[in-house]
């Protein structure tokens, strides 16, 4: 994954925890604007999410950021 996305991953998840929690979880869809401007983005992030990692449609954001931040 570009380390552009794996910024952003962290940064989405350290703002959705500072303002709800640690318990808030999120779905990949969170990282990008409402309308698909960037589609390959879009899914480099859905294949690490999906293909990579078969993780659930909503994940807790402290967990997707240690992911990203260990690098898997």
């Amino acid at each position: 994954m570009r380390q552009s996305l794996r910024d952003k991953i962290i940064a989405v998840c350290d703002q959705k925890v500072a303002q709800k929690g640690e318990n808030v979880g999120l779905s990949f869809y969170a990282f990008f604007a409402n309308r698909n401007d960037n589609p390959a983005l879009l899914m480099e992030a859905a294949t690490w999410w999906i293909e990579a990692h078969q993780l659930d449609h909503f994940e807790k954001a402290i967990k997707i950021r240690e992911m990203v931040q260990a690098g898997q």
